[in-house]
């Protein structure tokens, strides 16, 4: 079986974003922290993601030459979604369009879309032999991933920066939830990647 893992960066105070979605604080040019997350992007063996995020970055990554977008369009995907297979028409019609596709960046177009029970599809993609899956965000998608206890491992690049409101990822768990730290790394620019598992 694969496990879930939740990679997500997040403030020193809990959120994913700032109010209005704002993430460029996460680009700190930390180039260790950089060469991190990269190595642990390639080490999944599928990325799912919620229907924003994957729309958002099937926009993205196809024509990207970035130091992400080799693994970000040859590792496979899943999509949760509840509008089925029609998200995946968009993809298809903007990689039409688009200028210089990248290696890989047809698999966006064949995503496995995810539109049954959420707790379900999830057995079914762990029921799988193989390396992690990394989940990525956005906030809505993380939340209801882990107000269903689907994550095995959360992986979290913590910012040294205070915005003061947001986006928070774990605002819909009904009790406090003990997590255990089996990782953490400091980077020269101060972030700290925390690893942890369900205690």
């Amino acid at each position: 079986m694969r496990e879930l893992i939740l990679t997500m960066s997040m403030s020193l105070d809990g959120f994913v974003s700032g109010p209005g979605g704002e993430v460029d604080w996460i680009f700190s040019g930390d180039q260790e922290a950089i060469d991190w997350k990269l190595e642990n992007v390639w080490n999944a063996s599928l990325h799912i993601m919620g229907s924003r995020t994957f729309e958002g970055m099937a926009g993205f990554w196809p024509t990207s030459t970035g130091v992400f977008a080799p693994p970000m369009n040859q590792i496979p995907k899943a999509v949760f979604s509840k509008q089925g297979r029609a998200i995946l028409a968009g993809v298809n019609a903007r990689s039409e369009q688009a200028g210089e596709l990248q290696p890989g960046a047809g698999s966006w177009g064949e995503a496995y879309v995810a539109s049954g029970d959420p707790a379900e599809e999830v057995a079914r993609l762990k029921a799988v032999d193989g390396k992690p899956i990394i989940a990525h965000g956005g906030a809505i998608f993380a939340r209801s991933l882990i107000a269903e206890n689907l994550v095995d491992s959360y992986m979290l690049m913590v910012y040294p920066l205070a915005l003061g409101q947001g986006l928070p990822i774990f605002s819909e768990i009904l009790a406090p939830r003990q997590l255990t730290l089996t990782d953490s790394k400091v980077f020269p620019k101060g972030a700290v990647a925390l690893t942890y598992r369900p205690a």
